[in-house]
């Protein structure tokens, strides 16, 4: 693979997830869809970040069961390893080699001043240093690669900031060597959960696992909130204000949003059978990706050797950049030893 010379080059994109199991819906209207659909027009790298999922804790037996589930629904929905490298962070040792030499040139008051610190740090009674340090190892991650963008939530903007403002103070330390990445910012936006308040997340219970059967899907989105002031289903609603009208838009073209929206105003449809509908059409949806990740399931081994391959064809480039910043940082020093 390219290792970034040259200008005729497809730009090359970094991003991941960490893993807790399969993926939900959140995961694929915020993220994976977009990875999807940018194989063809990028030079794709997408990880399972496991070094970053261990600064939450949890159980340890249960992190290699969610390494798997995470990977089976990778390639279930369509991210393709003869397309992309896809990979678990923690195969390839250099990221974390990175993040401890860019703790050379990152201030902690940037770090302090990361608006998730400020967040994650108020749930520990003694906060870890992984937990400050994330923003550092995530750098890693991306300029490992020497990633030219990375495709982001709105939430993570500042990361990427943070990442471009390492990039220029090694370069300026040590000389030009890591691009500064651009944020790809997905328009999808936040994507609320079905209680109609926070992010969706699977701690919450409040997102739908993307490879549910189709009664599962149904018993989600059933409770999802609606408008709070239709309370009879003869009240009119405000589409503009509902989050089911929102996900709509996300499994539905125009013409059926547009009736959504105009039998809600109307009340000439209640809040169930609305929810029904998006029901079936996320159900279309995941479909194709059910089917795939029995395949996936029925023959583990292929998981292993995408992802050992993956990790071969990462490490590959990860390495050619850590000779790089070792020699630079005067790491290598053999070539202080005389011959003789």
């Amino acid at each position: 693979m390219n290792d970034g010379a040259g200008s005729s080059r497809k730009k090359r994109v970094f991003s991941g997830m960490q893993p807790s199991g399969e993926a939900h819906l959140g995961n694929y209207l915020g993220a994976l869809s977009r990875w999807v659909d940018m194989q063809d027009d990028f030079d794709c790298i997408w990880c399972i970040v496991d070094d970053h999922a261990i600064t939450a804790g949890g159980d340890p037996a249960e992190l290699p069961g969610h390494v798997f589930d995470l990977a089976v629904s990778y390639v279930a929905v369509g991210l393709d390893p003869e397309r992309a490298i896809i990979f678990v962070q923690s195969d390839v040792h250099q990221h974390t080699e990175l993040a401890w030499l860019f703790n050379a040139v990152t201030p902690v008051g940037d770090l302090e001043r990361m608006t998730q610190f400020k967040d994650k740090s108020q749930r520990f009674e003694s906060v870890p240093a992984g937990i400050l340090n994330y923003p550092i190892l995530q750098a890693a991650d991306i300029l490992v690669y020497k990633s030219d963008a990375v495709p982001v939530g709105e939430d993570q903007k500042q990361h990427i900031e943070l990442t471009r403002d390492i990039a220029r103070k090694f370069n300026a330390a040590y000389g030009d060597t890591f691009p500064e990445p651009e944020p790809l910012i997905g328009r999808a936006g936040r994507i609320l959960g079905l209680d109609g308040d926070a992010k969706m997340s699977k701690s919450l219970g409040n997102t739908v696992p993307i490879l549910s059967e189709p009664d599962e899907i149904w018993e989600r989105v059933r409770t999802a909130v609606t408008d709070p002031q239709r309370v009879r289903r003869d009240d009119p609603g405000r589409p503009e204000v509902c989050n089911v009208f929102a996900l709509h838009g996300h499994f539905g073209d125009a013409a059926l949003v547009e009736d959504v929206a105009t039998q809600c105003r109307a009340a000439t449809r209640g809040c169930v059978d609305c929810k029904r509908i998006l029901s079936e059409n996320i159900s279309k949806r995941f479909a194709p990706f059910r089917a795939r990740a029995a395949e996936l399931k029925a023959k583990p081994t292929l998981v292993r050797e995408i992802l050992d391959d993956g990790a071969n064809r990462a490490r590959a480039i990860a390495e050619e950049t850590l000779r790089e910043v070792r020699e630079r940082m005067g790491l290598d020093w053999r070539r202080g030893v005389p011959n003789g």
